[in-house]
């Protein structure tokens, strides 16, 4: 009965084995090539089961690729998503291309670890990325990934003055405009930061759903200098519709310059640091069309433009121009509305200092052509940056409505603060 058993054992283990032997050919055949070579006998069955146990036995790298952002996302950052690290061992090659196959131009660590695109990368745009790396015993490793960056419709930018480097005046604000109309104010205007090496205190406020604007309580301090830094990459504004700009903007507060329009007395007294430096007889609005009353900054500048009063809605019963002036000299924009302070080469030289004759305008004497550097039309646009200060009175209209121009100073620093969303 013993021998029985012994017998039945060994056949058992000589059925296992042949069994594992055959399992090796099979998986041997699986992965070698469709030649008609000579079937595998017990010749060299043992031959090619050591070759699988050991392509078997070989460990894989050890280097770990991460490709950033994931494979397959969709909406993926312009700014900061794109990049490829590796732990236990380094990167050998990195390549990044769009769909169509236009290469990224990225920059390798001096530790050779990690990789990142050199700009911004585009929106809308589908990029693969192949990486490749090896442990410290050589072995190669590689990944591959593709990503989709965020579309226009799902994204948000906003469109911001002044610009980087500029020097402006005291009165001039961060303005903020947003493509898209923003819901979720907080975490944007969180997202950005306004500072002055002043030390000021400054707010922000918003002018409805796309528009936000930055002052302090008070002017800025001549000769300061303003940082803003827009942190908004992936912050979501709205319903699916994220941040993408990443950006630091420095510009520089010049001297005080603020100008005291007197409708009633038809002078200007042009002011810095607080003295008086020039008196200039001005011609402002007619009875029939006053000027707005209240602080207006200056936010654009032309030798030369031309003024239609279409444009403002001054036409006559035919529906034609009340005026249309091709060469307006000097002109200085105080509203979006087109309130302007101007040189005025047409009107009598009589009525500067005498008459409100205009539109709404605040108009100075000067020559056609803008070139007569003796005229006040040219001292003014000469001595003027944009950001000055332009504050009118008498005038016997309303008081200028802070989102038309740049002119949130007519806000009390309490309803300043009040229209803030942190």
């Amino acid at each position: 009965m013993e021998k029985r058993v012994m017998t039945n054992s060994r056949r058992r283990r000589g059925l296992t084995v042949a069994s594992a032997l055959l399992g090796g050919v099979l998986v041997l055949s699986a992965c070698s090539g469709g030649g008609g070579g000579k079937a595998s006998g017990s010749g060299n069955s043992g031959t090619s089961q050591a070759k699988a146990d050991e392509a078997a036995a070989k460990k894989a790298s050890e280097a770990d690729i991460r490709i950033t952002p994931k494979d397959g996302t969709d909406n993926a950052s312009i700014n900061n998503s794109a990049a490829v690290t590796v732990s236990k061992g380094t990167l050998t090659s990195v390549s990044m291309t769009t769909e169509s196959g236009t290469p990224v131009a990225g920059t390798l660590s001096a530790d050779k670890t990690s990789w990142k695109p050199n700009g911004q990368l585009d929106r809308s745009t589908k990029y693969k990325v192949s990486a490749a790396a090896k442990d410290s015993a050589g072995r190669v490793a590689h990944e591959n990934a593709s990503f989709t960056t965020v579309s226009p419709a799902n994204s948000f930018i906003g469109t911001f003055t002044p610009d980087n480097g500029t020097t402006v005046g005291v009165g001039m604000p961060v303005s903020i405009n947003f493509d898209k109309a923003i819901t979720n104010k907080a975490a944007v205007q969180k997202g950005i930061t306004v500072s002055s090496s002043s030390g000021q205190e400054v707010v922000g406020h918003w002018f409805g759903a796309n528009r936000l604007d930055f002052r302090p309580e008070q002017y800025w301090k001549e000769n300061s200098t303003v940082t803003l830094k827009l942190n908004l990459d992936g912050v979501q504004g709205a319903s699916g519709v994220y941040g993408v700009q990443q950006k630091t903007v420095t510009f520089h507060i010049g001297r005080n310059q603020i100008s005291y329009v007197d409708a009633k007395t038809k002078q200007m007294k042009v002011t810095q640091d607080g003295k008086v430096i020039k008196t200039i007889p001005i011609s402002a609005g007619s009875p029939q069309h006053t000027t707005y009353n209240g602080i207006m900054v200056m936010s654009e500048k032309y030798q030369q433009t031309r003024m239609n009063g279409t444009t403002v809605g001054f036409t006559d019963n035919d529906g034609k121009a009340e005026y249309d002036i091709k060469d307006v000299p000097h002109a200085i924009r105080l509203t979006n509305s087109g309130t302007f302070l101007h040189g005025n080469y047409w009107g009598a030289k009589s009525i500067f200092g005498n008459v409100n004759t205009s539109h709404g305008c605040v108009g100075l004497s000067d020559t056609k052509g803008a070139k007569d550097t003796s005229t006040p039309g040219y001292w003014m646009y000469t001595h003027s940056i944009v950001g000055d200060v332009v504050v009118i009175s008498n005038t016997g209209d309303k008081v200028v409505q802070p989102d038309n121009g740049l002119n949130g100073w007519n806000l009390s620093w309490a309803q300043w603060k009040a229209g803030s969303a942190v």
